[in-house]
């Protein structure tokens, strides 16, 4: 037997449950500052001065006008049971990614790896956004706050989603699109890509 489709109705209902879910936050903007000016303030006090030293580190920040605040480089779908390894390289061309879909069991608990540099300022309140869509319906908005992080381009961060567990059964199996993106308190737009995932009987 063909494998069963959701219906546009009930992938309608999906969608309409999601922004139901949705919540506004009463979370206030910090003001934004440089990281110059806040090594500068309150120099003064010794013990605030250390306590920014521990908290900055070295300040081993990046000098190319041209590199990025935020440099997200791999993105990696972590998955205890997959037979190889699933990830992006996410300093190349991304343009493609949707016509080349990670292949999931169905069924299988997994979750996304993010790695990525800050290089020049304090980035705050950094947030992944994932929007999933399936026949072009969106059916799920998840977003995730990955925390504010000193620059230091020599030190590599990672981030992880929370574990999910991939659709299964006849009317889960098929083809999702994921629209990735990271921005942060500033609203500025790191990352923003889609990419893809095929849901199987099997890893094959």
């Amino acid at each position: 037997m063909a494998d069963e489709e959701l219906t546009q109705e009930q992938l309608a209902e999906l969608s309409v449950a999601d922004e139901e879910t949705e919540t506004p936050t009463s979370y206030k903007i910090p003001a934004k500052k440089t990281l110059e000016e806040i090594v500068k303030q309150d120099e003064d006090d010794e013990s605030l001065a250390k306590y920014k030293k521990a908290l900055l580190g070295n300040q081993a920040v990046c000098s190319d006008p041209n590199s990025p605040n935020v440099q997200l480089t791999k993105m990696t779908l972590d998955c205890k049971s997959s037979p190889g390894d699933l990830f992006i390289d996410l300093t190349g061309d991304l343009n493609g990614l949707k016509s080349r879909p990670f292949i999931l069991k169905e069924g299988v608990e997994y979750r996304i790896k993010f790695s990525f540099f800050v290089n020049k300022e304090i980035v705050s309140g950094l947030k992944y956004i994932q929007e999933t869509y399936r026949n072009k319906i969106r059916v799920d908005k998840t977003q995730y706050m990955a925390g504010s992080y000193p620059p230091n381009k020599d030190k590599e961060h990672h981030f992880l989603t929370n574990m999910e567990q991939a659709p299964h059964g006849t009317l889960g199996r098929g083809n999702y699109v994921i629209k990735s993106s990271f921005t942060d308190d500033d609203k500025h737009m790191h990352l923003s890509f889609t990419w893809s995932l095929s849901i199987k009987k099997d890893w094959e």
